[in-house]
């Protein structure tokens, strides 16, 4: 079956959307069967380049490996075959930062929390709050978390999500990854306990 030239331009269109890499309406819609429902999020609330998308992406690390971009502000899961879903993140302060190799020791949904005891040291308001903060839209882990291990020990880094989207793309939080919650359930549901993780520092 032949196609004419004013066929296929018009077709064109329709072909390139299925071929769409991302649909970000649908990466950012309502998700009412989580534990604690979370609403849509108004993509004009979030920057462009900050978006769930999948990109291209040379690595020589293989698939299943998370790697985070520190100066960049970005987290990517690597595909394989020169692809990665890249999401925004925000990082840790200066001094703050894990930097190197981990692996996902667990994972857990809908986390609770309580402040290391160094963060506690540093800072008051984290002293009141020893007693942990339970799971929920208010918990700082947000959605998900993945906690990140060394040789079989606890870092106290993790990469989770956040009831403050807006720091997502800054450098604010106390040593954690942060993402969007959307974003954090996309990545859980793709790591595997035991993924490596690769932190870059500038």
């Amino acid at each position: 079956m032949s196609i004419s030239r004013r066929g296929f331009l018009v077709g064109l269109p329709l072909m390139l959307a299925g071929c769409a890499s991302t649909v970000p309406e649908a990466n950012y819609a309502a998700l009412p069967n989580e534990e604690f429902p979370l609403k849509a999020v108004a993509l004009d609330r979030i920057k462009p380049e900050l978006r769930r998308q999948e990109v291209a992406y040379e690595t020589a690390h293989p698939a299943g490996t998370v790697v985070v971009d520190t100066p960049a502000r970005r987290a990517y899961y690597v595909l394989g075959e020169g692809r990665a879903i890249r999401y925004g993140v925000g990082v840790g302060r200066a001094g703050l930062a894990l930097a190197g190799n981990a692996y996902v020791g667990r994972k857990a949904e809908w986390p609770s929390w309580t402040p290391t005891l160094n963060m506690q040291r540093r800072e008051a308001r984290y002293r009141k709050l020893a007693g942990g903060v339970p799971g929920g839209p208010n918990n700082p882990l947000g959605a998900r978390a993945m906690y990140l291990y060394r040789n079989g020990n606890d870092t106290h880094f993790r990469i989770h999500g956040t009831n403050q989207p807006e720091s997502i793309g800054l450098a604010m939080s106390s040593g954690c990854i942060r993402m969007m919650n959307h974003d954090v359930i996309d990545l859980y549901e793709r790591v595997k306990v035991g993924a490596r993780v690769v932190v870059i520092q500038a």
